[in-house]
């Protein structure tokens, strides 16, 4: 195969590798706020928020819950802002391709909006409240490196899902690019201001992607014969994405004319459609798929957010106020954070493997792809659970098992919440449910934010009755993984009942 074409060739790895190193890198920093905010701590960032306070005794102690109330809205805004936008985003991907999405993706998160606004915010005269919409630039910019990385799964075929998880796992990892800053540079005299003028410059590489290493528009699945794409192969073959669905169809009938006779429709509320036209996207807004992954992953990702917003406090809170000791969990959170994307391939093995068992006869591709979603769903909300019991413990080395499971976890989810996607609706809504369901489950995580209030104001700190309601709602997110085998089985009746009536 040559370097220029598609699929698993020269030119497909270089884009897989290229890809990974950009998500790594850049594309989820803003979750390495925990890292971030005990540089702005040290840099006295909202200082004037912490006052003195009596305690037993008569002794003085600095109360700085104000500060950290203020640092928690930031990141909740931010978050918010992650996942709010990932709607039009998806949209604006869907309609004018991949290069304009990353062109866009760059002016936010690398170009003179985003981090070079960034490096000139960063210094002790600046005012804190330009943090705002700062770190709000990182976030948006991030999101839509990552959506337009999640196609590149199709150049893989029967390891798709494999890859769309490990790019979701490079996307956690690089919520280490803080710790570095904290680490390497910040504690050994390296200014915040020179750190992030650094990162802006990288944006170079982000321009020799879009151009020499995607698509102008999108790379189709099922990937057809002899597609090329990038700047460098000349005159390249486009296809939209309703163009490859028609390709798809018309194999599908061509070299199998038993599979048709033999197919089950599918219910009105589940877009699981394959044999005849696309489901449109109203049909899969409103199917029970949608909705039951959007529990899944808001609750999930609510616990996350939560987790990773109050982090600071809490490690303070149980290390007795020892800034020694919470800068040593701080570090430890951040290098788990980096075995994100080794993680989060065992999750599409997970699928691709359980798809690649022997099918029974008359079973279609979609449905062996949503059999296969089912074991990934159940394992990804089990170790949420997990996770939420040792968060939940006020005990602090028990928060390195905490650190452990959250990136387990989290390499999962992200990583699940798209393969399941590209398995369960069509390619042409790809960008529109996807925005659609980070949009809605935005919404469930400003919730993050009442909760820390909560903490702050009812609880006089003590996050252990939040942490329990927390770690009860996440039992919600079974119900997804059961309705996907219930969904399964119902199919697998139906086709049998099918082949009674026929012999």
């Amino acid at each position: 195969m040559s370097g220029c074409q598609g699929g698993a060739g020269v030119r497909g790895w270089l884009t897989l590798a290229s890809g990974l190193v950009e998500c790594l890198c850049f594309a989820g920093a803003v979750f390495g706020w925990a890292s971030l905010v005990f540089v702005l701590k040290t840099e006295g960032y909202f200082s004037d928020l912490c006052v003195n306070s009596t305690v037993a005794n008569n002794t003085w102690s600095i109360d700085c819950s104000s500060q950290d109330e203020q640092f928690s809205l930031i990141f909740t805004i931010a978050s918010f802002m992650n996942n709010f936008l990932t709607l039009p985003n998806g949209f604006f991907f869907d309609r004018f391709g991949t290069t304009a999405a990353r062109l866009l993706a760059i002016f936010c998160s690398d170009g003179s909006s985003c981090n070079s606004f960034i490096s000139n915010i960063l210094t002790p005269t600046a005012t804190p409240m330009l943090l705002f919409p700062a770190v709000c630039f990182i976030a948006v910019g991030g999101i839509l490196f990552l959506i337009t990385n999640i196609q590149v799964g199709n150049l893989f075929g029967a390891h798709r899902s494999t890859i769309i998880t490990l790019y979701n796992g490079a996307f956690d990892s690089s919520s280490a690019v803080f710790l570095i800053i904290k680490v390497l540079l910040f504690e050994r005299g390296v200014s915040l201001q020179a750190s992030f003028l650094f990162l802006s410059a990288c944006s170079v590489i982000h321009l020799l992607r879009t151009f020499f290493f995607l698509p102008w528009k999108h790379i189709p699945h099922p990937l057809p014969e002899g597609y090329t794409y990038g700047l460098s192969c000349g005159k390249s073959k486009t296809y939209s994405l309703d163009g490859a669905a028609d390709v798809k169809k018309r194999d599908k009938v061509a070299s199998d004319g038993e599979m048709e006779k033999m197919s089950i429709p599918a219910e009105p509320s589940e877009p699981t459609n394959t044999e005849n036209n696309d489901a449109s996207f109203r049909s899969c807004f409103l199917s029970w798929f949608f909705l039951w992954h959007l529990v899944w992953l808001s609750v999930m990702q609510l616990r996350h957010y939560l987790f990773i917003g109050t982090l600071n406090p809490m490690l303070t809170r149980q290390a007795n106020g020892d800034p020694v000791l919470v800068s040593k969990y701080t570090n430890a959170f951040a290098i788990t954070q980096m075995c994100g994307v080794l993680c989060a391939p065992w999750n599409g093995l997970i699928m691709d493997r359980h798809k690649g068992k022997h099918r029974p006869p008359g079973e279609s591709e979609q449905e062996a792809d949503l059999r296969s979603a089912i074991l990934s769903l159940f394992v990804t909300a089990l170790q949420c659970l997990l996770f939420s019991i040792c968060a939940t413990l006020p005990i602090l080395p028990m928060q390195y098992l905490s650190f452990a499971l959250q990136v387990l976890n989290r390499s999962f989810l992200y990583g699940g919440n798209a393969a399941f996607v590209t398995i369960a609706f069509p390619a042409c809504h790809f960008g529109k449910l996807y925005g659609l369901l980070m949009t809605l489950s935005a919404i469930v995580s400003l919730l993050q934010y009442p909760c820390f209030t909560a903490v702050k104001e009812l609880l006089n700190g003590d996050p252990l009755y939040v942490n329990i309601a927390l770690t009860l709602l996440t039992l919600l997110a079974f119900i997804h993984p059961l309705y996907v085998y219930l969904h399964c089985r119902r199919l697998a009746a139906c086709r049998e009942k099918g082949d009674k009536i026929t012999s």
